[in-house]
């Protein structure tokens, strides 16, 4: 069995494990590092042994670095619904100079995951369910600063789950069908991004369990992730 400080989750989906299991294994094996194998279920604990038991024995070496943040699943869904905004009708048909506000706030919502780099396990992902209030609250802020468009906010989710079998969520959760998309003046959206800018930070520092004992500043105004 395998008791490594890696998660290898991708060598069980070349094994041919379903994604439900692959994501459960995911998940389990997150709670694990953060709070130990004690707190899982019984049954949790049975399964996480059985996926480490069918993973190929490494002969040598440390393995594979830990996961990236950018790569854990819940960092992956908001950069998907960036990226489905990036590439609609409504970003394609903005005149010169403005910005959608919805892009905005993902940027600076990825921006301060790179940061503070927290686990992004089942306590971070469960808790991640309240930051979806205070993202309607700003985007309210924003269309009363600007024009509004619409964005289909559940069609690219779906088209996804045509392709694949996905966990994810509707990004304004479930059963919201608003489509509100505001878009913003170059001096508006300067001005929202710096508001995001100024409170995203230390709501996911808050929110997130892996984050509560991180004694790791706000980031500087300026900082990007670096590459």
């Amino acid at each position: 069995m395998q008791t490594g400080e890696e998660n290898r989750a991708e060598e069980l989906k070349a094994l041919g494990w379903s994604a439900e299991d692959v994501r459960k294994y995911e998940e389990l094996w997150e709670y694990r590092q953060r709070w130990g194998a004690i707190n899982l279920e019984r049954e949790d604990r049975a399964f996480l042994r059985k996926a480490e038991s069918a993973l190929p024995k490494r002969s040598s070496g440390k393995g594979s670095e830990k996961k990236r943040t950018q790569d854990k699943s819940h960092y992956r869904w908001l950069a998907f619904y960036l990226e489905a905004m990036r590439s609609s009708p409504a970003e394609s048909g903005l005149s010169d100079g403005e910005t959608g506000a919805w892009p905005i706030l993902l940027e600076e919502e990825l921006r301060a995951l790179d940061y503070y780099e927290p686990v992004l396990g089942l306590p971070d992902t469960l808790k991640a369910k309240e930051l979806i209030p205070a993202r309607e609250q700003w985007i309210s802020q924003a269309s009363a600063s600007g024009r509004n468009l619409s964005f289909d906010f559940l069609e690219p989710l779906e088209a996804l789950k045509r392709q694949e079998k996905t966990s994810w969520k509707p990004l304004r959760g479930d059963g919201n069908s608003d489509s509100t998309y505001p878009v913003l003046s170059p001096e508006a959206a300067a001005a929202f991004r710096s508001t995001v800018r100024a409170g995203i930070s230390g709501l996911i520092r808050q929110t997130f369990p892996s984050l509560q004992d991180s004694d790791k500043p706000e980031p500087p105004v300026d900082w990007q992730r670096a590459g």
